[in-house]
């Protein structure tokens, strides 16, 4: 039997994960992938630290490079994570003529579009299953399993910290800050949690997912992206009492011939399959042509599971050595797409504001948003506090732009004291 050789980049929560695998699962591993895998190197940054895993201390080291120009070594994964040294060590295994498998989000979502024909041209595979979704399979579903499908729409919720922090909010009627902090304590958020609060993570993952399902290029830069930090508890009842749960959600749709990609919160109906993910579950809506709506569910962050995905690219990968058959699945992003302003969305809106409580108001604000073509569904008055009233207004589809030339004029209405939120409701 050939023996598979991997080295490992980065012995971290992703890397323990990756070991564990493949060394509890080593006899299922050796049958499924017809070979035997094995650690040859794993590249640390501090060899001296204590790790939860004992590994013979010969398989460590402090320099990278040392995997990656390993002549013995077939299969390098990196688990680093970030740009930078994980792009260089990715491409510089490829120039090698190494197969890679990466988790790395950052890296696919602004370089694949360079690594994946390098790849190609050395006749070696670059796996990313782990990228996106954690443990949930993804990657190779849009690659392989719905290829033959024209892929309409993805919309998903892609990020376990920011989940977690909405379901608090719900369930436990949190303030947005109570729940970042069990958050933290729990370790499913960063110390700064930028990363995932602010949407950026979801807005990699749904470049990288847009990009496969599209046949297009992504500049994930041009991806609208907004965070969960404003929304309040009187948001998450306000939603409730209309039938609705506030999500963060990744959608990209492609609508005549442009792709609309944006991260944002978003109301989603209480029957919708996305509104039931709770926790650091995430769950990934895919509509295709012949398949219909499919949706993969599942962990979408975390050792293990992520683990999972990358050990799964090691065997498929390890299966194309054995037939000498690396580098057949290729970049398929031979598109190029307009990528749609955020103003040029059509979709329902849920907007809060804070009034004068008198006669008229409704009236004076209806006004600015009929002359701006923004037909309204139903609007209520929630509370009073003194001499304000809160409103909630819930619009038919319209223009995103119209709503917000809408709402610079009724924000300079002498009745309106404030524009509390505006979040978009996806049906």
């Amino acid at each position: 039997m050939k023996k598979i050789k991997v080295g490992i980049l980065g012995f971290g929560t992703v890397g323990q994960g990756t070991v564990k695998t493949l060394i509890d699962n080593r006899e299922e591993i050796t049958m499924r992938s017809g070979t035997d895998i094995e650690i040859k190197k794993i590249a640390v940054k501090h060899l001296n630290k204590s790790r939860a895993i004992s590994l013979p201390s010969h398989l460590f080291t402090d320099d990278p490079y040392e995997v990656v120009n390993d002549h013995e070594i077939d299969i390098v994964a990196e688990l680093i994570g970030g740009i930078e040294p994980a792009y260089s060590l990715i491409r510089k295994a490829l120039e090698n003529g190494k197969n890679v498998v990466t988790a790395n989000k950052e890296v696919i979502a602004r370089f694949g579009r360079e690594l994946l024909p390098l790849a190609a041209e050395k006749r070696v595979d670059l796996y990313f299953e782990g990228a996106v979704g954690g443990g949930i399979p993804i990657i190779r579903p849009l690659k392989v399993c719905l290829a033959g499908n024209k892929i309409y729409s993805i919309v998903g919720v892609v990020n376990a910290t920011t989940n977690y922090i909405l379901t608090k909010m719900a369930e436990e009627q949190w303030t947005y800050e109570e729940a970042l902090k069990d958050a933290q304590l729990k370790g499913y958020a960063e110390a700064d949690p930028s990363y995932d609060v602010e949407g950026l993570d979801p807005a990699y993952k749904i470049a990288i997912l847009a990009s496969i399902a599209f046949n297009s290029r992504v500049d994930v830069d041009k991806i609208y992206r907004e965070g969960i930090s404003a929304i309040s508890p009187i948001d998450i009842i306000y939603a409730d009492e209309l039938g609705y749960v506030i999500k963060l959600l990744a959608i990209a749709k492609e609508e005549n011939g442009a792709l609309s990609i944006r991260v944002h919160p978003a109301l989603v109906k209480k029957h919708h399959p996305l509104a039931s993910v709770r926790g650091v579950n995430n769950a990934i809506l895919v509509h295709g042509s012949s398949v219909g709506r499919v949706m993969f569910f599942g962990e979408g962050a975390g050792s293990l599971p992520t683990g999972s995905a990358v050990v799964g690219d090691i065997i498929d990968i390890a299966r194309n050595i054995n037939f000498n058959c690396t580098g057949r699945i290729s970049c398929t992003c031979f598109r190029e797409r307009e990528q749609k302003d955020i103003g040029d969305i059509i979709t329902r809106y849920y907007i809060r504001m804070k009034v004068v409580d008198k006669p008229g108001v409704l009236a004076a604000i209806a006004t600015c948003f009929g002359e701006e073509q923004v037909s309204i569904a139903s609007v209520v008055q929630k509370r009073r506090v003194n001499t304000s009233a809160e409103i909630v207004w819930i619009t038919h589809p319209s223009r995103e732009s119209s709503i917000r030339q809408a709402l610079a004029r009724i924000e300079r209405l002498p009745v309106v004291e404030e524009i509390s939120l505006l979040l978009r409701v996806e049906e």
